[in-house]
């Protein structure tokens, strides 16, 4: 069990030990671009880990759930009346068509889910299918804490696997590119706000291109400009967009004429994530999986792998619909029951707008239950955290406390997961855009002979 990798690691700690591994990591976060803003990324001493077999389960099982998203993918391409049920703006049934015929609308994306390893049993929240973060701030994590002292006494007892991403992504937007019908090596330009707390991580990521041989630029889309065929920022022609900038922002800020859209359409630039991976990226899609009435879309161990995997999920409307093969009043029942339900907008990250029930009063409840029917938001069931100590030093002392643990795989080509995002908080909300949380590396071990 990983329980025992982690008493092993703690046993090689202890006041003078965290003291001094505490200021060796937080001497170079800072150097490494390991800030979100002007926060350390990371603000404990031990990374996650995962025993091999725990990993393989994790991965198995989040591919054939892969399978089922792609299914639904493919299904709400091309039925409207499917469509309905993701509350797509006018802007995305616009936009969307662009993709269909072509490459993989994405080449990465992430699930976020809560992971019980030793009891398997695992449960995803949500599909971030259209721009995930993290895969440079974990990559560089796991080579920082690779060096940290307590690690180099662990790996004396157990072999430490990593899982970089960064050269997956490459090789990913790369193929893409040359699906798209792109040749030669493109020339990349990394699309985001010019403000966005991440800025740190898209530069760790245009490092990595750059050392493999492919110029790239960060670009606030502001700067962007279409002109003789070509999309460009400044001086520099852009070949390949991996999209950083959400499709809302983007559209909501500049217009459906902006320069990058106006590239796309005239096929003069290849972009992933792509238009298309805004639909399953809704929060309404885990509802569109969980709702008995697309249960017919998927095959029996499709179905098997939702009911195991998924939470029950509804888009929120006034409307019947079963929990646990009981048919109810759907309004009624998020009314009754917010000890066990969280409400969540359809379209927002971040963690932005999330109601949880069972830390709210009966009259908030009631007032974000009709804020939710006149919006587009989803109702959740509730499901169990994941709790594991973590190591800091704190006023003068190692300090092992409890926090909350995420698991939340990283996914290549819509299909292949490989490496995963851990996020810590000492709160239920676990996101580090929402302020609480941090991050750490996540390890694969072996026990040694």
């Amino acid at each position: 069990m990983a329980e025992e990798a982690i008493e092993r690691y703690h046993s090689l700690l202890n006041d003078q030990v965290a003291a001094d591994t505490s200021a060796d990591l937080y001497t170079r976060l800072k150097p490494q671009g390991l800030y979100f803003g002007d926060r350390p990324l990371s603000t404990v001493i031990r990374p996650h880990f995962y025993l091999l077999e725990e990993w393989e389960y994790l991965k198995r099982e989040t591919e054939t759930l892969l399978s089922a998203f792609s299914r639904l993918h493919a299904a709400c391409l091309t039925d409207p009346s499917l469509r309905v049920q993701l509350d797509l703006e006018p802007y995305e049934e616009n936009l969307f068509s662009l993709d269909i015929g072509g490459a993989v609308p994405w080449t990465t994306s992430r699930l976020d889910s809560f992971f019980m390893s030793q009891e398997r049993k695992l449960y995803f929240v949500e599909y971030n299918a259209e721009t995930p973060a993290g895969m440079g701030y974990e990559d560089a994590l796991s080579e920082l804490f690779m060096t940290l002292e307590p690690m180099q006494r662990f790996m004396k007892y157990y072999a430490v696997q990593s899982m970089p991403m960064c050269g997956k992504l490459l090789a990913v937007l790369m193929r893409g590119y040359r699906e798209w019908g792109g040749v030669g090596i493109p020339q990349v330009a990394i699309v985001d706000w010019g403000h966005v707390p991440t800025l740190n991580e898209h530069e760790i990521i245009r490092r990595f291109f750059g050392r493999h041989g492919i110029k790239a630029v960060l670009a606030d889309p502001r700067n962007m400009e279409y002109k003789d065929g070509k999309l460009w920022i400044g001086d520099f022609r852009v070949d390949l967009i991996y999209k950083r900038v959400l499709c809302s922002e983007l559209i909501h800020q500049m217009g459906m004429e902006n320069p990058i859209v106006q590239a796309i359409r005239d096929r003069k630039v290849f972009m992933s994530n792509s238009f298309s991976a805004k639909l399953l990226a809704k929060k309404a899609s885990l509802a569109m999986l969980s709702d008995e009435q697309n249960a017919h879309l998927f095959d029996d161990q499709q179905r098997h792998t939702i009911h195991a995997h998924i939470p029950w999920t509804r888009r929120v409307s006034d409307r019947k619909t079963q929990y646990r093969d009981k048919s109810v009043d759907l309004l009624s029942f998020i009314a009754e029951h917010r000890d066990r339900l969280v409400l969540k907008p359809n379209d927002e990250y971040g963690g932005k707008g999330v109601i949880i029930g069972w830390e709210t009063s009966a009259d908030d409840w009631n007032s974000a239950i009709k804020q939710a029917t006149n919006n587009s938001y989803v109702v959740q069931e509730k499901v169990q955290v994941i709790y594991k100590d973590f190591p800091a030093y704190i006023d003068g002392k190692l300090n092992i406390s409890s926090r909350f643990v995420d698991a939340n795989p990283y996914v290549f080509d819509g299909h292949t997961v490989h490496g995963c995002l851990t996020r810590l908080s000492s709160v239920a909300l676990l996101n580090v855009t929402a302020g609480g949380g941090s991050v750490v590396p996540t390890f694969l071990l072996q026990k040694r002979a």
